[in-house]
C-alpha cells in the first residue's frame, strides 16, 4: 500500500510560532526556531496482517488523522527534529493528544542495546555498539552542555506545535537535567501551564545509600497541558493493609466504616442531614462522629508521587535489551490518566517502543520515532507480536472503565488499529549518523574524548581532534568553520587533526595554502586522516555484510521457503574481540537469527509483512522453514533476516 507522503516536493518550510512563556535561561547558542525545513518521508514496511488500513474506520476517532497517511500505527526512522518537522508539514499541526518522550539525559553513560545470541540460557552477551559504522549506539549522551539544552529546546518548540489544545506532555529526566529541562519547558509551554512534577520511584536502591551519599532512587515526569482545558481522569491505587484496618467498625448490614470528629462549626442543619443519610456515629459516651464507609472509599487518589509502579527493567518479561527501558506500568497509567479512547499518542525518543506497544493495547493511536535501526526494529517486533495476539485471540485490550466512556472491562474499545506502517524521513541507511559515527571513529584512532568542547570532538596524541560528519567529504567550508572557531580562540597553539572519509580536491589546495604559511613551528598546523585511504585506519569502515543460503521454491501451488545457514561475520567479529569465543562454539546458524519477514510480492519499494517469525523467548529460534499458498501469477517473494545485532539480510526471487 503506497500514500503519497514519499511523492510531494523534496523539502517544505514550516513555520514555529513563538516560546509562549519568557525566556528565563540562557546558554551559548542558543537561538528559538522560528522555520525549520520539512523532508519527505520514504514509506519502507508495512504490517497489517488483517489488512486492517485499508478498511473504512469509524470517523470519531479518526476525524483528526490526515489523508495522507494510512489509518495505523506509524514508525519513524529519522532523527527526531527531522521527523516532528515532517509531522509539522504534512496534517499533525495541533492534533497529538499525549506526548511522552524519555530522552538522553546528559549523563555521560553509553546507552548501548546489549546483544544475547538465540538458545541455550546463559549464552553469551555481547553489546552492539561497533559492529558497523552508523548503527547501533542507542544513545551516547556525549554533548557539553549548552549543546544538550539547545537539542532540547528545539524539540520541545516542534513538540509545542503537534499538541492539541486538550492535550499533555510528560517529559522524563533525572536529576542530571531536571532544574534545567524544568524552566525550558517552563519557557516553552508557559510556567502557568506546569501541572506536576511527578516524582517516581524508579529504583530501590542507587549503592550508595547509607554509605557515601544519600541514595538515588526517583526520576521525575516533568508534566505540562497546552491550554487550561486537558485530559484528565482521576485514578486510585488500592489501600494497603494497614489502611483498611482503620474501617474496624460495621454496621448491622455489615457495611465496614471508620469514624472521624465532627467540626465543632459543623451546623444543626449538617448534622441532621448527616443523620438521615446514616453517617453519624453515637458513642458509647452520647458524642457525634461522621462515618465513613470503605465501600465508598475507591482507595488513595494518585497524586504526584508514584511509589507503586515498579523500577526500570524490573519486568523480565519486557525486556529487550535496552538498559532505559521503562515498565509498561509506568506508561500505562500516563496513557489511561491523561488520554482518552481514540486519542494520538506520539513518542519521539521511542527507544524499545513501550510508549507505542502500550498505547496499542488501550486502543490509542500512536506515532513513534528513533534515529537508531535497532529501536526502530526492536518497536516493530514487538507490536507485530501484539496485533497479531489481538487478532489470534479475537479479544479485546483489557481496560479499566475511564470517565466518559460507556464501557466497562468485559466491553472495553476494540483496538483502534490492528497495522502500522515505517517510514523513513532522510535517508539514514545513506547517511551515517555522526554522533555514533565520532565515538566509533574516536575509539578506533586512538582519540581521547573532551565533553566539555562543543566544536573539537578530543584529543589525538597533542593535537586537537575533530571528526567531520561523515555524510560527505572534506570541504573547504568545513576548514573555513574550522578557521573561524580557531579565529576565536587567539591562544590556542595546539596542531589539528581532522578525521574524514575523504577529501576534495579544493580541500587539499586550502590545507596546502595554510599549512605552507606555518612552517617553522608556527602553530595550528591541520592533518588530515582519509579513513578510505589511510593505510593504517582504512579497515574501520570495512565491513563484511551478513550471508544466508535460502531456498525458495514453488511446489503443488505453494511456496516453500527454507532458511539452510546464515552467517554474520559481524557477530562472530564481535564475540572474538569480546568474549574470545570462536564460530565453531555457534552450532545453529539460528543463534544468531532475531526474526525472519516474508513478502509474497514485494514491488522493490515497500516490504510488507505477510509472513513474521518473531520467536517468544530469548531462548527460542525462529523456524527456518515456511509454506504458505502461491499467489496467482508472478512474484517476488522477498525474505528479510534481522539477525541479533540489528543489521539486515534481504534476499528474493521472482516465482
Amino acid at each position: 500500500m503506497k500514500h503519497s507522503m514519499a511523492k510531494k516536493s523534496n523539502e517544505a518550510r514550516v513555520k514555529i510560532s513563538p516560546a509562549k512563556g519568557r525566556p528565563m535561561l540562557n546558554w551559548v547558542g542558543k537561538r528559538p526556531l522560528k522555520v525549520v525545513p520539512a523532508l519527505p518521508a520514504q514509506h519502507v514496511e508495512t504490517f497489517d496482517p488483517s489488512r486492517d488500513l485499508g478498511k473504512k474506520k469509524p470517523s470519531d476517532i479518526w476525524q483528526n488523522w490526515p489523508d495522507g497517511y494510512p489509518k495505523g500505527g506509524l514508525l519513524f526512522h529519522g532523527d527526531n527534529k527531522e521527523v516532528l518537522a515532517h509531522l509539522l508539514a504534512n496534517g499533525f499541526r495541533g492534533k497529538v493528544n499525549l506526548i511522552y518522550i524519555d530522552p538522553p539525559f546528559d549523563s555521560g553513560a553509553d546507552y548501548v542495546r546489549k546483544v544475547e545470541l538465540r538458545g541455550v540460557k546463559g549464552t553469551v552477551k555481547i553489546e552492539g555498539e561497533a559492529y558497523t559504522l552508523g548503527e547501533q549506539i542507542q544513545y551516547t549522551d556525549i554533548w557539553a552542555n549548552d549543546n544538550y539544552l539547545q537539542f532540547m529546546y528545539e524539540r520541545l518548540m516542534l513538540l509545542k506545535e503537534l499538541l492539541s489544545e486538550n492535550g499533555s506532555i510528560f517529559l522524563h529526566c533525572d536529576y542530571r537535567k531536571a532544574h534545567y529541562l524544568k524552566v525550558v519547558m517552563d519557557e516553552v509551554f508557559g510556567s502557568s501551564f506546569f501541572r506536576a512534577n511527578i516524582v517516581w520511584r524508579s529504583m530501590t536502591s542507587s549503592g550508595f545509600k547509607g554509605k557515601k551519599s544519600l541514595g538515588k532512587s526517583h526520576a521525575d515526569l516533568l508534566y505540562y497541558s497546552q491550554n487550561e482545558r486537558f485530559t484528565y481522569t482521576p485514578m486510585w491505587s488500592p489501600y494497603d493493609e494497614e489502611y483498611l484496618k482503620r474501617f474496624d467498625k460495621k454496621d448491622p448490614d455489615g457495611r465496614r466504616f471508620k469514624d472521624e470528629k465532627i467540626g465543632s462549626a459543623t451546623s444543626k442543619e449538617t448534622i441532621e442531614k448527616l443523620k438521615a443519610e446514616n453517617k453519624i456515629y453515637v458513642t458509647s459516651k452520647g458524642t457525634y462522629r461522621i462515618k465513613h464507609y470503605l465501600e465508598e472509599a475507591p482507595g488513595i487518589l494518585i497524586d504526584d508521587v508514584w511509589i507503586d509502579i515498579r523500577g526500570e527493567n524490573s519486568q523480565s518479561l519486557d525486556l529487550t535489551g535496552y538498559p532505559t527501558q521503562k515498565p509498561t506500568d509506568l506508561l500505562t497509567r500516563v496513557i489511561e490518566m491523561f488520554s482518552n479512547y481514540g486519542d494520538t499518542v506520539l513518542d519521539c525518543f521511542l527507544g524499545s517502543g513501550t510508549t507505542a506497544a502500550v498505547a496499542q493495547k488501550l486502543s490509542r493511536h500512536w506515532i513513534g520515532c528513533d534515529i537508531n535501526t535497532g529501536a526502530i526494529q526492536t518497536t516493530s517486533k514487538r507490536l507485530q507480536t501484539i496485533i497479531a495476539e489481538q487478532i489470534k485471540e479475537g479479544k479485546k485490550p483489557k481496560q479499566k472503565k475511564l470517565e466518559g466512556m460507556e464501557i466497562d472491562g468485559e466491553n472495553s474499545p476494540e483496538p483502534a488499529q490492528l497495522g502500522f506502517t515505517v517510514w523513513r524521513v532522510n535517508d539514514y541507511d545513506l547517511q551515517i549518523q555522526h554522533n555514533e559515527a565520532v565515538n566509533l571513529a574516536c575509539e578506533y584512532i586512538g582519540v581521547e574524548r573532551t565533553r566539555g568542547d562543543a566544536f573539537f570532538d578530543g584529543t589525538h596524541g597533542k593535537k586537537l581532534a575533530k571528526i567531520i560528519p561523515f555524510n560527505h567529504p572534506l570541504t573547504p567550508l568545513d576548514l573555513e568553520e574550522l578557521k573561524k572557531e580557531l579565529d576565536a580562540r587567539p591562544d590556542e597553539d595546539r596542531d589539528i587533526t581532522l578525521v574524514s572519509l575523504g577529501m576534495e580536491l579544493a580541500a587539499q589546495k586550502w590545507l596546502d595554502d595554510w599549512n605552507r604559511h606555518r612552517k617553522g613551528g608556527a602553530p595550528n598546523r591541520i592533518e588530515v586522516i582519509e579513513l578510505r585511504t589511510d593505510p593504517k585506519y582504512a579497515g574501520f569502515i570495512k565491513h563484511d555484510p551478513a550471508t544466508a543460503k535460502v531456498s525458495i521454491k514453488l511446489s503443488n501451488d505453494r511456496i516453500k521457503v527454507e532458511i539452510k545457514d546464515f552467517i554474520s561475520p559481524t557477530i562472530i567479529k564481535r564475540l572474538e574481540m569480546e568474549q574470545h569465543v570462536f564460530k565453531a562454539k555457534i552450532k545453529d546458524w539460528r543463534s544468531m537469527v532475531d526474526c525472519v519477514m516474508i513478502d509474497t510480492a514485494y514491488d522493490g519499494k515497500i516490504f510488507n509483512v505477510v509472513l513474521s517469525d518473531v520467536p517468544e523467548k530469548k531462548t527460542d529460534f525462529v523456524s527456518g522453514g515456511y509454506s504458505f499458498p502461491a499467489p496467482n501469477g508472478k512474484t517476488t517473494i522477498a525474505v528479510k533476516i534481522i539477525d541479533m545485532l540489528g543489521e539486515e539480510l534481504l534476499l528474493t526471487k521472482e516465482i
